[in-house]
């Protein structure tokens, strides 16, 4: 079944076409939320929310549009405020990589840089503010454009770009130095 029979089954009242729209978008929402919370059993919490009130909107959803960068936002705009109300804890146990399965092409020493990259990555993600985070998330992760992303903030596509801007210097400050603090913890010297 395809993405347009399913909604169109949900307004008819049929709840079997959600199941083919959580196979489509749960994980990618689940993963997306979790960027921005940290938190993967309160992404799970927001993804589920967000698929049930799809379902109980979907009557005002315009069925010639796609459901998915619509959902998606919808996810990534909970998990901005629920991040907003409440700090959770980082915890790399439930980093988004957790979902991936390691590639059998690799080595143990390129599997062991890739995990240090990511593990780096989170840490710095996760001290960006919630707005920059999502942009980030909505951006490099869900492939939005930036005129996207400032249509459905209801924001000026200057905000965005600002924010983008903004968001990436920080990342590279903070890669730059966990790399730095990697290299001393290691022996090498740095410049």
């Amino acid at each position: 079944m395809d993405e347009q029979k399913a909604i169109a089954r949900l307004q008819a009242g049929d709840i079997s076409g959600l199941e083919m729209l959580v196979r489509a978008y749960q994980v990618r929402a689940v993963r997306a939320a979790t960027l921005i919370t940290h938190d993967r059993m309160l992404a799970e919490d927001i993804v589920q929310t967000a698929f049930i009130r799809a379902y109980e909107r979907i009557h005002q959803f315009d069925a010639a549009r796609p459901f998915g960068p619509w959902f998606l936002r919808c996810v990534v705009n909970d998990a901005v405020k629920a991040v907003t109300r409440r700090r959770p804890s980082a915890s790399l146990d439930d980093s988004p990589d957790s979902l991936d399965l390691p590639d059998p092409a690799l080595t143990p020493e390129q599997l062991l840089d890739q995990a240090e990259t990511h593990a780096e990555i989170w840490t710095a993600l996760a001290q960006l503010p919630p707005e920059q985070r999502a942009v980030i998330v909505l951006r490099y992760y869900l492939d939005l454009s930036e005129a996207e992303i400032a249509a459905h903030q209801a924001v000026p596509q200057g905000t965005i770009k600002w924010r983008l801007h903004t968001a990436r210097e920080r990342l590279r400050k903070l890669l730059r130095r966990y790399r730095q603090d990697h290299m001393e913890t290691h022996g090498y010297e740095t410049k």
